[in-house]
């Protein structure tokens, strides 16, 4: 048992070749997923865009509460 040597992860660099592929496969995969980001929002036109900010509120619908609250009757 004096002679035997055991060689861990670290020495042998398997763990930085598995960080290595970890890192890689999360980096191709934002890769991915932001190509089809600007993909989708290309798609959005300016009118689309107009039609969901000019839904017209209502001025005092501010200085309302909650329905229910506590100045509400």
């Amino acid at each position: 048992m004096t002679g035997v040597v055991v060689a861990s992860a670290a020495s042998t660099g398997e763990a930085g070749a598995l960080g290595f592929l970890v890192v890689a496969g999360v980096a191709l995969a934002l890769f991915f997923l932001f190509r089809s980001l600007n993909k989708q929002l290309h798609k959005i036109t300016p009118d689309a865009q107009s039609r969901t900010q000019a839904k017209p509120r209502r001025a005092d619908a501010a200085q309302d509460g909650p329905p229910g609250g506590p100045d509400h009757r």
